[in-house]
């Protein structure tokens, strides 16, 4: 392989699949105006997928036929055209490349299994602060050389109060760095009293003609503060900073940046980390992009957050009430009236961690988790939307939706295994706190007595178990799309068999978000019986195809901040437990019959996406999914064959969503969830 060092650095170069091949390929460009361009077999084609972001960090997906010899990849630049690799393959070469794969496969849930620990010999751990410095100095220095022909005021508005002048002027410091340089930074100072730090904001406001230093004659709060600076402001868009927090040299321009891009976008937030007392970075928080059950559920988009001033003009500034929570009230605001919302995946924003703030737990301050509840409260007032609010403690919230008891038919199909079964179906008459339901079991060629003899004394002893009988080819989409044809209910729960109820009210709490008009399919926490994490959602891209997030962590992983026990926006999550509106379900086309025993339910999801849905985690419901920690490792040759063949059909079908997932952030690994990549 020959590689231009210089210019462009590969992380990953792959060819998967061996009827229906891919090339994938991901690294890193030196410098802006740089593509690639394929010749494969002697003809130039185009790539199935591209993307290039912010960091220059690229991602390509090339469909090649399966008799497909010989690929070349240039490298276009402004400097002329490199041929920076050849490729030889062949379908006998991929074919040994997936047996070596699955034995890879094999080996390592083996010592997954052994240890009881995952390897993470090719990854950096983001919560390590070692890790996490050592991924930050193998990432390129930023590339702010793209003129931009659209250059707007960016105001900067920093309410000021007491701050000790060391981190002040760190602040403002920051600021006065920027790359990019038509801003204006209003230094509001709510009645200070350190002299300090007084001296310091004179100092600053004759040393720019661009800071501007505005002394309230009396003290209110940050919220009040704030607005003072939002009204005085003259920029088009407007940013906010707090006074002892710091912006990365290419804050601003990274956000003129993706105006230019599309001048409708009236919103935009980054991503951010933290400085921990000795002024290092720690914790970074890669987001998702926009995500509205998230956003309800805790303000994880934060800092750093740039808005038109008429965005700002039409709601209205911060409010008092919420002080504590007054950025979070203020981003529901902005967001309920955006009319374009942008993500950028950088850590712009560095917030400092002082003992006792918010940066450090939000614990600390109990009256802002009482305030962050009323935002949310006020929201779904606006909304017209009923719903109790509940805090966990720690800055994130679960909203339970009323809803006028709608009726569900729980549709689980099965063959034989009848103790699983019945467990499954006599947690759910047990333990279920809501009533209006009805159980449709789709039997697929059951062949025990005991199995029959469950079927008949449940139907004798509840008005509402139904059996369906399906003697077909086992077809799980075929399966669920005839049980929805039968379905009474106005909503659908797909359960297996081998899942048992935790929370008695998970019901209530599905068709809750599963009636927004927003929502497409509802998953929920899924347990092994050791209480590690089945399923946590399910992130697109990953291993191939898709995997389930925080697979095998404990419940409390620090690293989830919060996202597993809450609701949380997915690109997916799994038909082990899934509920959605019969409804959505038909205007979809229900399952793809054409993917019988994989990745239906994501490909449904997927569906859902491109109609505009959004799919969501509920982390604060639970069952317990009975599935194998080892399941995988004894699976035949031809099932083998099969997966691939289906995942293959997937990616042909939607590789954009696939390789783009938009709530997995690009910064994280694709060959392991939530974990950070090292250069090799």
């Amino acid at each position: 392989m020959k590689k231009k060092k210089t210019k462009v650095e590969f992380q990953k170069v792959s060819i998967t699949g061996v009827n229906n091949p891919l090339l994938q390929m991901r690294g890193t460009f030196k410098q802006n105006d740089m593509k690639l361009e394929f010749v494969v077999d002697g003809k130039k084609v185009s790539p199935t997928e591209e993307r290039i972001n912010e960091l220059l960090f690229f991602e390509y997906s090339v469909l090649l036929l399966r008799d497909v010899r010989e690929i070349l990849v240039y490298l276009v630049s402004r400097d002329g055209k490199d041929l920076i690799l050849r490729k030889k393959t062949s379908p006998f070469k991929r074919s040994l490349t997936k047996i070596w794969g699955i034995i890879h496969f094999r080996f390592e849930r083996l010592l997954d299994k052994c240890f009881k620990k995952r390897k993470n010999r090719n990854y950096y751990d983001p919560m390590k602060q070692k890790d996490y410095l050592a991924w930050i100095s193998e990432q390129p220095s930023p590339d702010c050389s793209q003129v931009l022909t659209y250059t707007p005021l960016v105001s900067i508005v920093t309410p000021v109060y007491n701050v000790d002048p060391v981190y002040l002027r760190e602040c403002i410091q920051s600021v006065i760095a920027q790359k990019y340089e038509n801003w204006e930074l209003l230094l509001v100072d709510d009645k200070s009293t350190r002299e300090d730090t007084l001296a310091c904001l004179k100092e600053y406001e004759s040393k720019d003609e661009r800071i501007r230093v505005i002394y309230r004659k009396k003290n209110g709060n940050i919220a009040e503060a704030t607005n003072t600076g939002l009204a005085k402001a003259q920029g088009e868009y407007i940013g906010l900073l707090d006074n002892d927090d710091t912006l990365s040299t290419d804050a601003i321009y990274q956000v003129v940046k993706r105006i230019n891009r599309d001048r409708t976008t009236d919103f935009i937030y980054s991503d951010e980390d933290k400085l921990d007392i000795n002024g290092q970075r720690c914790t970074p928080y890669f987001k998702s992009d926009f995500a509205p059950d998230t956003l309800l559920s805790n303000n994880y988009i934060c800092h750093f957050t740039v808005f038109k001033k008429t965005l700002y003009q039409e709601v209205g500034g911060e409010k008092s009430i919420y002080n504590g929570a007054q950025d979070y009230d203020f981003i529901l605001r902005l967001t309920e009236k955006a009319k374009k919302i942008e993500h950028i995946s950088r850590i712009l924003y560095h917030w400092r961690i002082i003992p006792g703030s918010t940066s450090e737990s939000i614990a600390a301050k109990s009256y802002a988790v009482l305030a962050g509840k009323k935002a949310i409260e006020a929201a779904l007032k606006r909304r017209k939307l009923k719903g109790e609010v509940v805090s966990n403690g720690d800055g994130t919230y679960c909203v339970n939706y009323h809803v006028k008891n709608p009726s569900i038919t729980i549709i689980i199909p099965t063959k034989d295994y009848v103790d699983l079964l019945k467990k499954c179906v006599d947690s759910i008459y047990e333990k279920s706190t809501y009533k209006n339901f009805d159980i449709l079991i789709i039997n697929n060629n059951s062949e025990k007595e005991e199995t029959f003899e469950f079927f008949k004394e449940y139907q004798q002893k509840y008005d509402n178990f139904t059996v369906m009988d399906l003697p077909v080819p086992f077809n799980f989409s075929h399966l669920m799309n005839e049980g929805v044809k039968k379905a009474k209910g106005e909503y659908i729960l797909f359960l297996n068999n081998d899942t048992e109820v935790i929370s008695p009210d998970f019901l209530s709490k599905m068709v809750g978000y599963a009636s927004l008009s927003h929502v497409g399919m509802v998953g929920v926490k899924l347990l092994f019986p050791d209480h590690t994490i089945q399923h946590g959602g399910v992130v697109l891209g990953i291993k191939s195809m898709a995997a389930h997030a925080y697979e095998f962590c404990n419940e409390d992983y620090p690293y989830s901040f919060g996202k597993l026990n809450m609701p949380t926006n997915y690109a997916a999550v799994t038909a082990a437990c899934s509920m959605i509106s019969k409804k959505k379900y038909l205007e979809v086309g229900g399952m793809d019959e054409k993917l019988a025993n994989n990745f239906n339910d994501v490909e449904i999801n997927i569906r859902l996406l491109k109609k505009g849905y959004y799919n969501v985690y509920l982390g604060n419901v639970k069952l317990y999914h009975y599935e194998s920690k080892t399941r995988g490792v004894d699976k035949t040759i031809e099932q083998i064959r099969r997966t691939d063949k289906e995942r293959e059909y997937v990616l042909s079908k939607w590789h954009d969503l696939v390789f783009d997932d938009p709530f997995y952030n690009p910064c994280f690994s694709k060959n392991e969830c939530y974990v950070l990549e090292k250069k090799r």
